[in-house]
Protein backbone atom coordinates (compact mmCIF):
# COMPACT_ATOMS: atom_id res chain seq x y z
CA UNK A 1 0.00 0.00 0.00
CA UNK A 2 2.83 2.41 0.81
CA UNK A 3 4.09 2.33 -2.80
CA UNK A 4 0.62 3.11 -4.18
CA UNK A 5 0.19 6.02 -1.78
CA UNK A 6 3.66 7.37 -2.48
CA UNK A 7 2.99 7.46 -6.22
CA UNK A 8 -0.37 9.13 -5.63
CA UNK A 9 0.93 11.73 -3.21
CA UNK A 10 3.69 12.71 -5.61
CA UNK A 11 1.12 14.69 -7.60
CA UNK A 12 0.08 16.84 -4.63
CA UNK A 13 1.41 20.35 -4.10
CA UNK A 14 4.08 19.83 -1.47
CA UNK A 15 6.74 22.39 -0.46
CA UNK A 16 10.33 21.39 -1.11
CA UNK A 17 12.78 22.45 1.61
CA UNK A 18 15.95 22.17 -0.46
CA UNK A 19 17.28 21.58 -3.95
CA UNK A 20 19.78 18.83 -4.61
CA UNK A 21 21.48 19.88 -7.82
CA UNK A 22 22.94 16.42 -8.41
CA UNK A 23 19.52 14.72 -8.25
CA UNK A 24 18.68 12.46 -11.21
CA UNK A 25 16.25 13.61 -13.88
CA UNK A 26 12.96 11.75 -14.43
CA UNK A 27 14.41 10.07 -17.52
CA UNK A 28 17.46 8.92 -15.58
CA UNK A 29 15.21 7.42 -12.91
CA UNK A 30 13.21 5.53 -15.54
CA UNK A 31 16.41 4.26 -17.18
CA UNK A 32 17.37 2.64 -13.86
CA UNK A 33 14.09 0.72 -13.50
CA UNK A 34 14.49 -3.02 -13.08
CA UNK A 35 13.15 -5.36 -15.75
CA UNK A 36 10.41 -6.69 -13.45
CA UNK A 37 8.95 -3.17 -13.08
CA UNK A 38 7.97 -3.11 -16.76
CA UNK A 39 4.78 -4.74 -18.03
CA UNK A 40 4.34 -6.03 -21.57
CA UNK A 41 1.48 -4.57 -23.64
CA UNK A 42 -0.43 -7.45 -25.30
CA UNK A 43 -0.43 -7.43 -29.10
CA UNK A 44 -4.24 -7.66 -28.96
CA UNK A 45 -4.20 -4.21 -27.32
CA UNK A 46 -2.13 -2.57 -30.07
CA UNK A 47 -3.28 -1.10 -33.37
CA UNK A 48 -0.85 -0.50 -36.23
CA UNK A 49 -1.94 2.40 -38.42
CA UNK A 50 -0.07 2.85 -41.69
CA UNK A 51 -0.35 6.29 -43.24
CA UNK A 52 0.57 6.97 -46.84
CA UNK A 53 4.33 7.60 -47.17
CA UNK A 54 5.49 11.18 -46.69
CA UNK A 55 6.60 13.44 -49.53
CA UNK A 56 10.06 11.89 -49.42
CA UNK A 57 8.62 8.40 -49.75
CA UNK A 58 9.37 7.49 -46.13
CA UNK A 59 6.87 5.16 -44.42
CA UNK A 60 4.72 6.54 -41.62
CA UNK A 61 3.59 4.08 -38.95
CA UNK A 62 1.57 4.98 -35.87
CA UNK A 63 1.02 2.50 -33.02
CA UNK A 64 -1.98 2.93 -30.72
CA UNK A 65 -2.45 1.17 -27.40
CA UNK A 66 -6.09 0.39 -26.63
CA UNK A 67 -7.62 0.98 -23.20
CA UNK A 68 -7.56 -2.09 -20.91
CA UNK A 69 -10.56 -3.61 -19.17
CA UNK A 70 -12.89 -2.51 -17.71
CA UNK A 71 -12.71 0.91 -19.36
CA UNK A 72 -14.41 1.88 -22.64
CA UNK A 73 -14.60 -1.77 -23.67
CA UNK A 74 -17.65 -1.43 -25.93
CA UNK A 75 -15.90 1.13 -28.09
CA UNK A 76 -12.63 -0.83 -27.95
CA UNK A 77 -14.47 -3.94 -29.21
CA UNK A 78 -15.97 -1.87 -32.04
CA UNK A 79 -12.53 -0.61 -33.03
CA UNK A 80 -11.19 -4.16 -33.25
CA UNK A 81 -14.25 -5.12 -35.33
CA UNK A 82 -13.72 -2.19 -37.69
CA UNK A 83 -10.01 -2.98 -38.04
CA UNK A 84 -10.61 -6.67 -38.71
CA UNK A 85 -13.29 -5.84 -41.27
CA UNK A 86 -10.81 -3.63 -43.13
CA UNK A 87 -13.19 -0.69 -42.70
CA UNK A 88 -10.43 1.76 -41.82
CA UNK A 89 -8.47 0.96 -44.99
CA UNK A 90 -8.65 3.90 -47.36
CA UNK A 91 -10.00 6.48 -44.91
CA UNK A 92 -8.03 9.64 -44.19
CA UNK A 93 -6.98 12.29 -41.71
CA UNK A 94 -9.63 14.96 -42.27
CA UNK A 95 -9.15 17.39 -39.42
CA UNK A 96 -6.07 18.97 -37.89
CA UNK A 97 -6.91 21.73 -35.43
CA UNK A 98 -3.91 23.55 -34.00
CA UNK A 99 -3.25 22.93 -30.29
CA UNK A 100 -6.25 20.61 -30.13
CA UNK A 101 -6.78 17.38 -32.10
CA UNK A 102 -6.02 15.37 -35.22
CA UNK A 103 -9.09 13.41 -36.39
CA UNK A 104 -9.33 10.58 -38.89
CA UNK A 105 -12.17 8.59 -40.41
CA UNK A 106 -14.53 8.69 -43.37
CA UNK A 107 -14.21 12.18 -44.90
CA UNK A 108 -17.95 12.19 -45.58
CA UNK A 109 -19.05 11.43 -42.02
CA UNK A 110 -20.03 14.29 -39.69
CA UNK A 111 -17.74 16.63 -41.60
CA UNK A 112 -18.89 20.21 -42.29
CA UNK A 113 -16.75 20.10 -45.45
CA UNK A 114 -18.18 16.74 -46.70
CA UNK A 115 -19.51 16.44 -50.24
CA UNK A 116 -20.27 12.72 -50.68
CA UNK A 117 -22.10 9.80 -49.08
CA UNK A 118 -20.82 8.29 -45.85
CA UNK A 119 -19.12 4.89 -45.88
CA UNK A 120 -21.32 2.02 -44.64
CA UNK A 121 -20.36 0.53 -41.28
CA UNK A 122 -19.99 -3.22 -40.70
CA UNK A 123 -22.67 -5.08 -38.77
CA UNK A 124 -22.32 -6.00 -35.13
CA UNK A 125 -21.08 -2.70 -33.72
CA UNK A 126 -22.18 -2.00 -30.17
CA UNK A 127 -24.16 1.11 -29.27
CA UNK A 128 -22.77 2.57 -26.07
CA UNK A 129 -24.44 4.71 -23.43
CA UNK A 130 -23.16 8.00 -22.05
CA UNK A 131 -22.95 6.32 -18.65
CA UNK A 132 -20.14 4.17 -20.11
CA UNK A 133 -17.82 7.19 -20.13
CA UNK A 134 -17.10 6.37 -16.46
CA UNK A 135 -16.43 3.21 -14.45
CA UNK A 136 -17.04 2.25 -10.79
CA UNK A 137 -14.36 3.37 -8.38
CA UNK A 138 -14.02 -0.04 -6.68
CA UNK A 139 -11.30 -1.00 -9.16
CA UNK A 140 -8.72 1.02 -7.16
CA UNK A 141 -9.82 0.83 -3.52
CA UNK A 142 -6.48 1.77 -1.94
CA UNK A 143 -6.16 5.25 -3.41
CA UNK A 144 -6.71 7.99 -0.78
CA UNK A 145 -9.78 9.87 -2.00
CA UNK A 146 -10.92 12.09 0.82
CA UNK A 147 -8.98 14.67 2.82
CA UNK A 148 -9.28 12.40 5.86
CA UNK A 149 -7.79 9.48 3.96
CA UNK A 150 -5.03 11.69 2.58
CA UNK A 151 -4.13 12.88 6.08
CA UNK A 152 -4.04 9.27 7.26
CA UNK A 153 -1.70 8.43 4.40
CA UNK A 154 0.51 11.42 5.21
CA UNK A 155 0.63 10.44 8.90
CA UNK A 156 1.71 6.95 7.86
CA UNK A 157 4.45 8.35 5.62
CA UNK A 158 5.68 10.67 8.38
CA UNK A 159 5.80 7.79 10.86
CA UNK A 160 7.83 5.74 8.39
CA UNK A 161 10.21 8.62 7.78
CA UNK A 162 9.08 9.09 4.20
CA UNK A 163 7.94 12.70 4.64
CA UNK A 164 9.02 15.57 6.93
CA UNK A 165 6.62 16.36 9.78
CA UNK A 166 6.01 20.00 8.88
CA UNK A 167 2.81 21.94 9.73
CA UNK A 168 2.65 23.42 6.23
CA UNK A 169 2.67 19.93 4.71
CA UNK A 170 -0.40 18.96 6.72
CA UNK A 171 -2.13 22.25 5.89
CA UNK A 172 -1.58 21.84 2.16
CA UNK A 173 -2.89 18.27 2.23
CA UNK A 174 -5.98 19.37 4.16
CA UNK A 175 -6.70 22.09 1.58
CA UNK A 176 -6.01 19.86 -1.41
CA UNK A 177 -9.18 19.53 -3.49
CA UNK A 178 -7.81 17.66 -6.50
CA UNK A 179 -7.45 19.36 -9.84
CA UNK A 180 -9.90 21.63 -11.66
CA UNK A 181 -11.71 18.78 -13.43
CA UNK A 182 -11.85 16.00 -10.84
CA UNK A 183 -11.93 15.52 -7.08
CA UNK A 184 -8.82 13.38 -7.47
CA UNK A 185 -6.49 12.22 -10.21
CA UNK A 186 -4.60 8.94 -10.21
CA UNK A 187 -2.89 6.28 -12.28
CA UNK A 188 -4.72 2.99 -12.83
CA UNK A 189 -3.10 0.13 -14.75
CA UNK A 190 -0.66 2.58 -16.28
CA UNK A 191 -3.27 5.13 -17.42
CA UNK A 192 -4.27 8.61 -16.15
CA UNK A 193 -7.70 8.88 -14.54
CA UNK A 194 -9.90 11.37 -12.76
CA UNK A 195 -12.27 10.43 -9.95
CA UNK A 196 -15.35 11.96 -8.40
CA UNK A 197 -18.97 11.46 -7.43
CA UNK A 198 -21.25 9.35 -9.58
CA UNK A 199 -24.97 8.76 -9.21
CA UNK A 200 -26.20 8.62 -5.64
CA UNK A 201 -23.32 8.05 -3.24
CA UNK A 202 -21.16 6.10 -5.69
CA UNK A 203 -17.64 7.03 -6.73
CA UNK A 204 -16.57 6.78 -10.36
CA UNK A 205 -13.37 7.13 -12.37
CA UNK A 206 -12.77 8.17 -15.97
CA UNK A 207 -9.78 8.39 -18.33
CA UNK A 208 -8.54 11.92 -18.93
CA UNK A 209 -7.59 13.86 -22.05
CA UNK A 210 -3.81 14.11 -21.95
CA UNK A 211 -1.51 14.67 -24.92
CA UNK A 212 -1.57 11.66 -27.23
CA UNK A 213 -4.77 10.13 -25.85
CA UNK A 214 -7.13 8.71 -28.48
CA UNK A 215 -10.87 9.33 -28.37
CA UNK A 216 -14.04 8.51 -30.31
CA UNK A 217 -15.57 11.21 -32.49
CA UNK A 218 -19.33 11.63 -32.06
CA UNK A 219 -22.26 13.83 -32.97
CA UNK A 220 -24.59 15.62 -30.59
CA UNK A 221 -25.85 13.84 -27.45
CA UNK A 222 -27.13 11.13 -27.07
CA UNK A 223 -24.79 9.91 -29.84
CA UNK A 224 -21.66 8.37 -28.29
CA UNK A 225 -19.83 7.40 -31.48
CA UNK A 226 -18.99 3.94 -32.76
CA UNK A 227 -15.21 4.09 -33.07
CA UNK A 228 -15.28 4.76 -36.82
CA UNK A 229 -14.16 8.33 -36.17
CA UNK A 230 -11.09 8.67 -33.96
CA UNK A 231 -8.93 11.57 -32.83
CA UNK A 232 -5.82 12.19 -30.80
CA UNK A 233 -4.86 15.19 -28.68
CA UNK A 234 -1.99 17.24 -30.15
CA UNK A 235 -2.03 20.22 -27.82
CA UNK A 236 -2.69 21.37 -24.29
CA UNK A 237 -4.78 18.75 -22.48
CA UNK A 238 -8.48 19.53 -23.24
CA UNK A 239 -9.73 18.19 -19.93
CA UNK A 240 -13.16 19.81 -20.43
CA UNK A 241 -13.84 16.87 -22.77
CA UNK A 242 -13.46 14.35 -19.92
CA UNK A 243 -16.69 12.37 -19.37
CA UNK A 244 -18.13 13.93 -22.53
CA UNK A 245 -16.39 11.70 -25.08
CA UNK A 246 -15.12 8.13 -24.90
CA UNK A 247 -11.37 7.74 -24.57
CA UNK A 248 -10.15 4.43 -25.97
CA UNK A 249 -6.36 4.53 -26.12
CA UNK A 250 -3.17 6.48 -26.61
CA UNK A 251 -0.42 6.88 -29.18
CA UNK A 252 2.70 4.97 -28.10
CA UNK A 253 4.73 5.43 -31.28
CA UNK A 254 4.65 7.64 -34.37
CA UNK A 255 2.99 10.68 -32.81
CA UNK A 256 5.24 12.92 -34.89
CA UNK A 257 3.47 11.73 -38.05
CA UNK A 258 0.20 13.20 -36.78
CA UNK A 259 1.21 16.27 -34.78
CA UNK A 260 3.22 17.71 -37.68
CA UNK A 261 0.44 17.53 -40.29
CA UNK A 262 -0.73 20.76 -41.99
CA UNK A 263 -3.54 22.50 -40.12
CA UNK A 264 -6.97 22.66 -41.75
CA UNK A 265 -8.51 26.06 -42.40
CA UNK A 266 -12.15 24.94 -42.39
CA UNK A 267 -14.56 24.82 -39.47
CA UNK A 268 -13.00 23.12 -36.42
CA UNK A 269 -9.80 22.51 -38.38
CA UNK A 270 -11.36 20.30 -41.07
CA UNK A 271 -9.74 20.50 -44.48
CA UNK A 272 -11.88 22.49 -46.91
CA UNK A 273 -12.89 21.37 -50.39
CA UNK A 274 -9.89 23.35 -51.65
CA UNK A 275 -7.60 21.45 -49.25
CA UNK A 276 -8.54 17.86 -50.06
CA UNK A 277 -4.98 17.18 -51.18
CA UNK A 278 -3.88 17.90 -47.60
CA UNK A 279 -5.84 14.92 -46.29
CA UNK A 280 -3.43 12.17 -45.32
CA UNK A 281 -4.60 8.78 -46.63
CA UNK A 282 -4.64 5.89 -44.18
CA UNK A 283 -3.54 2.75 -45.97
CA UNK A 284 -4.54 0.33 -43.22
CA UNK A 285 -5.22 -0.16 -39.52
CA UNK A 286 -4.58 -3.64 -38.11
CA UNK A 287 -4.82 -5.25 -34.70
CA UNK A 288 -1.19 -6.14 -33.99
CA UNK A 289 -2.02 -9.71 -32.95
CA UNK A 290 -3.38 -10.33 -36.47
CA UNK A 291 -0.02 -9.51 -38.07
CA UNK A 292 2.73 -12.07 -38.67
CA UNK A 293 4.79 -12.51 -35.51
CA UNK A 294 7.82 -10.82 -37.04
CA UNK A 295 5.75 -7.70 -37.84
CA UNK A 296 4.07 -7.34 -34.47
CA UNK A 297 5.28 -4.29 -32.51
CA UNK A 298 6.36 -5.00 -28.95
CA UNK A 299 6.00 -2.37 -26.26
CA UNK A 300 6.02 -2.29 -22.48
CA UNK A 301 5.11 0.31 -19.86
CA UNK A 302 6.53 1.18 -16.46
CA UNK A 303 4.17 -0.15 -13.79
CA UNK A 304 2.49 2.74 -12.00
CA UNK A 305 2.57 0.71 -8.79
CA UNK A 306 6.33 0.28 -8.89
CA UNK A 307 8.83 2.02 -6.63
CA UNK A 308 10.56 3.50 -9.68
CA UNK A 309 7.33 5.08 -10.91
CA UNK A 310 6.81 6.67 -7.48
CA UNK A 311 10.31 8.19 -7.70
CA UNK A 312 9.71 9.23 -11.31
CA UNK A 313 6.37 10.90 -10.47
CA UNK A 314 7.92 12.78 -7.56
CA UNK A 315 10.78 13.93 -9.79
CA UNK A 316 8.34 15.14 -12.44
CA UNK A 317 6.52 17.13 -9.76
CA UNK A 318 9.73 18.52 -8.25
CA UNK A 319 12.56 18.87 -10.76
CA UNK A 320 15.90 19.07 -8.96
CA UNK A 321 18.25 18.19 -11.82
CA UNK A 322 20.82 20.90 -12.67
CA UNK A 323 18.79 22.98 -15.16
CA UNK A 324 16.01 23.77 -12.68
CA UNK A 325 16.16 26.55 -10.11
CA UNK A 326 12.84 26.22 -8.26
CA UNK A 327 10.98 22.88 -8.00
CA UNK A 328 7.31 23.31 -8.89
CA UNK A 329 6.03 21.48 -5.82
CA UNK A 330 3.41 19.57 -7.80
CA UNK A 331 2.36 18.31 -11.22
CA UNK A 332 -0.80 17.96 -13.24
CA UNK A 333 -1.75 14.35 -13.99
CA UNK A 334 -0.99 14.96 -17.68
CA UNK A 335 2.51 16.16 -16.81
CA UNK A 336 3.40 12.72 -15.47
CA UNK A 337 3.22 10.67 -18.69
CA UNK A 338 3.56 6.94 -18.13
CA UNK A 339 6.86 5.76 -19.66
CA UNK A 340 6.40 3.38 -22.60
CA UNK A 341 9.29 1.81 -24.49
CA UNK A 342 10.00 -0.79 -27.14
CA UNK A 343 10.43 -4.16 -25.48
CA UNK A 344 14.06 -5.31 -25.32
CA UNK A 345 14.95 -8.13 -27.69
CA UNK A 346 14.83 -11.61 -26.16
Amino acid sequence: MIRTLTAALATLALPIPAIAQDAPSPNQIVAEASADEWGAIPAEDLLVMMLAPDRDGEPRKVVIQLMPEPFSQGWVANIRTLARAGWYDGISVNRVQDNYVVQWGDPNYDNPEAEGAAKSLPEGLRVMEESDYVAPFEIQPLYPVTATQRMSAVADLIERGGMPDLPQVRQIIERQQGDSYAVETMMIKGWPFGAGAGEGSSEVVWPVHCYGMVGVGRGMSPDTGSGAELYTVIGHAPRHLDRNIALVGRIVSGMEHLSSLPRGSGALGFYTSEETDERTPIRSIRVASDLPAAEQPRFEYLSTESETFARYAEARANRRDPFFIVPAGGADICNIPVPVRTSPAD
